[in-house]
């Protein structure tokens, strides 16, 4: 069976690099700014066929010996409780004494690998690297170590920005622009995979776009033959100039090695988590104000398209940027500033890397004209306001944490943009609504035929003395009504 997996390794022990030091990269020491991490286009290097052996026999020597110093190992470590699996049987504690319920603490140990990205000591790894860890150490290619602070978490983008003290400038990478790159492209991609030390693969650009790639909301990713293993999460993949083009974060594998299905979060995803980290402003996107569907072979023949190939439009948010560049429900938008859309991952990608303020160029189909809009792009809107609320009392959803939707808390939990309604933030463990499967993300529509649109309406709804109760829940798309009482 063919898996997904993230090339991280979880261990019990840490292993530190036995990397050579290396000479820093010949980058100057100028601070990178703001406006370099907005994904600005840069140029793309020539592409030449090598014209004799002695091209051939080129080494990408050189290339390694300024990159490497700026990829670094990181080591994760958090305390975890564990109890006995037979706490609470009888026989065994009246055998084996009445002190096996109480839980055993240890020390549980990650590593993965990460990108210096500012001289300052900016480092850009993945989300899942350090999801949960109480205490994370950045090691240098020169085995000097830092402990790090956490200053950015984005799980929506599987990515995460850490910073370390230091008292000089660090290597760093700069950035491609991964929009420029091309299937083909050779790329070499750096990381401590295993554990067993900094390591070199080499490889080309196998394809782009690749969105059918479970690992995070933004399922966008460069796909790469380089040899990614588990340890190899929040690595660089740079091209032959040594800039980065992606972090490395997930593979395809039957057995958990490199069957050369290696897939990077693109360098443009990369740099707007940076800017937001280093500005200290909360990361919001920008939105289009529609949801969308991805064009399928039936739906392509329905409309009479040549091809499955696009992004139809669902809805429209009244009075947002697609409503308001004349976008409708059925336009099937094709292309987005000169990049083609393949489907609606695609074109959650190619807004969410945009700037709040920016006019995008929206190419779209409709009734089988092409039209162009030019779409000013704002950030979603929090409307209603958010309103949590904790249920408690004689009732089914006693324990349950309960919110409003809005676009924009939509867009941080990964739902509709468009989705209205109450969801279910947090369901205390063992309370009976977790026990018959209520769980966060699912939306609760109605009691006792009560449609409810708000947090507040809920809590006033299923407050009232009751001996029975009637809720309707949407758990993604399939409506389950549960009946409780007499």
């Amino acid at each position: 069976m063919i898996r997904v997996i993230t090339a991280s390794v979880a261990c019990f022990s840490l292993l530190l690099s036995a990397a050579c030091a290396q000479p820093a990269p010949g980058n100057d020491d100028a601070q990178p700014t703001i406006e370099e991490m907005d994904g600005a286009t840069i140029a793309s290097s020539p592409r030449a066929v090598p014209q004799s052996m002695a091209e051939v026999k080129l080494s990408f020597a050189p290339v390694v010996e300024r990159a490497a110093p700026a990829v670094v190992n990181i080591y994760t470590s958090r305390v975890v409780k564990q109890r006995s699996a037979f706490a609470g049987d009888p026989f065994f504690e009246r055998f084996f004494g009445g002190n096996m319920g109480a839980p055993r603490e240890r020390v549980q140990n990650a590593l993965g690998s990460g990108v210096i990205v500012s001289p300052d000591g900016v480092v850009v790894t993945n989300n899942h690297v350090i999801e949960g860890m109480t205490e994370i150490k950045v090691v240098l290619n020169d085995r000097r170590e830092f402990k790090a602070e956490l200053v950015l978490a984005d799980p929506q983008t599987d990515l995460a920005v850490l910073r370390v003290d230091v008292d000089e400038p660090l290597p760093y990478l700069s950035f491609a622009n991964s929009d420029s790159i091309q299937v083909g492209d050779v790329v070499l991609a750096i990381g401590n995979p295993f554990g067993v030390g900094q390591t070199v693969t080499n490889g080309i650009i196998s394809a782009l776009a690749r969105t059918a790639v479970s690992v995070s909301d933004y399922q966008f990713f460069i796909q790469t033959d380089a040899a990614i293993n588990p340890g190899n999460s929040g690595g660089a993949l740079i091209d032959i100039d040594g800039r980065l083009v992606g972090v490395n974060t997930a593979i395809y594998s039957r057995s958990g090695g490199s069957n050369g299905i290696g897939f990077a979060i693109p360098s443009r995803l990369v740099q707007q988590v940076i800017k937001s980290a280093i500005s200290g402003n909360a990361l919001v996107r920008p939105w289009l104000g529609a949801s969308s569907s991805t064009v399928t072979s039936d739906l392509a023949k329905a409309l009479k398209l040549d091809r499955p190939a696009g992004a139809i439009i669902d809805d429209v948010w009244r009075r947002g940027p697609a409503d308001l560049g004349g976008i409708e429900p059925g336009d099937v938008i094709i292309e987005v500033d000169g990049q083609p859309v393949y489907d609606a991952q695609t074109l959650q990608y190619r807004i969410g890397v945009t700037n709040e303020g920016d006019t995008a160029d929206v190419v779209y189909l409709r009734n089988g004209k092409t039209r162009t809009a030019k779409v000013k792009l704002s950030l979603p809107p929090e409307t209603p306001a958010r309103d949590p609320r904790t249920l408690d009392g004689q009732h089914p959803l006693n324990g349950v944490t309960v919110d409003n939707l809005s676009p924009r808390y939509n867009e941080e939990i990964g739902l509709d943009p468009l989705s209205t309604g109450v969801v279910v933030a947090e369901v205390q463990s063992r309370s009976f609504a977790s026990r018959r499967g209520l769980r966060p993300g699912h939306k609760i529509l109605s009691v006792n035929g009560v449609n409810v649109r708000t947090s507040a309406e809920l809590a006033r709804e299923i407050a009232k003395p009751r001996t029975s109760w009637e809720i309707e829940i949407d758990t993604g798309g399939r409506v389950v009504p549960w009946r409780v009482g007499r």
